[in-house]
């Protein structure tokens, strides 16, 4: 990179580019990294976890049950035309009716407008994330997107005008993408944060799947920000004077679902805890993930209202074999397993530790990894009898864990969209409908902590760590203050020296 007149244009080398334009098309990381740099939402989250205005101005609680936010006035969207309290609409509308955002929107009954400028959020019942959610509302432009041959239709893993097509408020506007190749930005000449000190003005992002091209490529200086360094490479990104490493401590879990509805070994809680048992966290954190992780045994991080530092990792081998010969299985069995190859650190590794591991206890394991543009949608038709999922709780709550992860499934709320598990518990469900529902800090805490206590005692899924969070980056492209624990980086407010 030279300092000058370049140094307005940054080149980002991710190990994925976004699956689709759709800004509710897939709950992913990749698809809110997209949604900051081109939209924007009513609140964000800030580097310290608390929330700031983006497009709302301010905000009250009306009553136990409404939440009013007044709207910034003449915000543009890329298409020329101002955003109203119809686009705010408009997009809770159709938020409600993602598959996989619809989940997240359950507690929520109606968003009416008020006025041109303001907004009334309505909850069934007082709902201690009013903000948390908050952060998911980018408005989209009604207009343009109703405009539309399909009138704005969400179509999963398909092609339709909103996975093609973008108009935002965000900093910057989509000016060409090729699936898997690259994607190229501009900055939105109207973006209505002129506050900003912000001064990147073109981005192009690069996929590159392979962990030490990706790093060669910064090395080399031809790529100026890349994501995810892998725990192999960090110290090698720190030493080098020409660039800057960057770390975080992460709160995504790692996991494996255990398919009860394709394996009927996998519906004995005995098979599922001998799995648990089999799995060795603490050395697939030590030997693959080079400490760059936190060992887990349960969903929720530390910090969380729901965390327990009671429950703790539980690998013993003597006592697998001992369930696994309980429950009838003593000789084993065949499993198939996916995990992706792309999406989150060292993953395709870790299956194969894991397939390793599990060899122990006689089950032999059949695996699969895929590029996580093939791996979604094999993990949305349940394709393999172990999956790998990833999740960082969307709302920074505990809940949001089960909600997505756990909880029965449930088409019309949207809970367990992401149980690959088939898992199933009426008692953790009615805990998690509780904690929704309760305000009260220190009572909520008991009911996560007490859903956490059955998902271990039920192995209702395969823990493994938290992943922390790492990002290189050129000398002089000052990306410390623009990343976070959430890893949605904010871009529009990158500042990159210009000498």
């Amino acid at each position: 990179m030279t300092f000058g007149a370049a140094a307005q244009d940054l080149r980002i080398a991710y190990d994925a580019d976004p699956v689709s334009l759709d800004p509710h098309e897939q709950l992913s990381g990749g698809t809110l990294q997209l949604s900051h740099m081109t939209f924007d939402p009513l609140v964000r989250w800030t580097q310290d976890l608390q929330f700031e205005g983006r497009l709302a101005e301010s905000w009250e609680q009306v009553d136990d049950v409404t939440t009013r936010f007044t709207l910034r006035q003449g915000v543009k969207f890329h298409s020329g035309n101002e955003m109203t309290a119809d686009d705010v609409v408009y997009t809770f509308e159709r938020l409600k009716e993602s598959d996989d955002f619809r989940g997240i929107f359950a507690p929520f009954v109606s968003l009416t407008a008020v006025d041109d400028y303001t907004v009334e959020l309505v909850t069934a019942e007082p709902y201690p994330l009013v903000l948390h959610t908050a952060t998911y509302i980018f408005p989209m432009e009604r207009a343009f997107y109703e405009g539309s041959e399909d009138g704005g239709e969400i179509v999963k893993h398909g092609d339709s005008f909103a996975s093609r097509n973008i108009s935002g408020t965000g900093p910057y506007v989509v000016t060409e993408r090729e699936q898997g190749v690259s994607m190229t930005f501009e900055r939105f000449a109207d973006y209505w944060d002129t506050e900003s000190e912000g001064n990147v003005q073109n981005i192009t992002l690069t996929p590159i799947a392979e962990d030490p091209t990706r790093v060669a490529a910064l090395l080399a200086g031809d790529v100026d920000f890349i994501a995810p360094v892998p725990p192999t490479d960090l110290q090698r990104i720190e030493d080098d004077p020409e660039t800057d490493l960057i770390t975080m401590s992460g709160t995504r879990i790692i996991t494996f679902q255990l398919n009860q509805d394709r394996v009927e070994a996998f519906q004995d809680a005995r098979v599922r805890r001998a799995i648990d048992f089999a799995v060795n966290n603490e050395g697939i954190v030590a030997r693959i993930m080079r400490g760059f992780g936190t060992v887990g045994a349960q969903a929720s991080p530390a910090g969380y209202l729901g965390h327990d530092p009671e429950l703790t990792p539980r690998f013993d081998l003597d006592e697998a074999n001992r369930l696994m010969a309980e429950a009838g299985y003593a000789d084993g069995f065949t499993v198939s397993m996916m995990a992706p190859n792309n999406r989150y650190v060292n993953d395709a590794r870790i299956a194969e530790a894991v397939a390793s591991m599990l060899s122990q206890i006689n089950i032999t394991v059949d695996l699969q990894t895929l590029p996580k543009a093939q791996y979604w949608p094999e993990f949305d038709e349940r394709s393999a009898d172990m999956m790998m999922i990833g999740w960082h709780a969307d709302t920074e709550d505990s809940a949001n864990f089960h909600q997505f992860l756990t909880a029965c499934a449930d088409e019309e709320t949207g809970n367990g969209q992401y149980n690959s598990g088939n898992y199933c518990n009426e008692e953790a469900d009615a805990l998690m409908a509780q904690a929704n529902a309760e305000t009260d800090p220190e009572v909520r805490a008991d009911l996560l902590q007490q859903l956490e206590g059955i998902l271990y005692e039920d192995a209702a899924f395969i823990p493994l760590h938290w992943q922390d969070l790492a990002w290189g980056a050129r000398a002089g492209v000052n990306a410390a203050p623009i990343v976070n624990a959430l890893n949605f980086p904010y871009f529009g407010d990158l500042v990159v020296d210009t000498e």
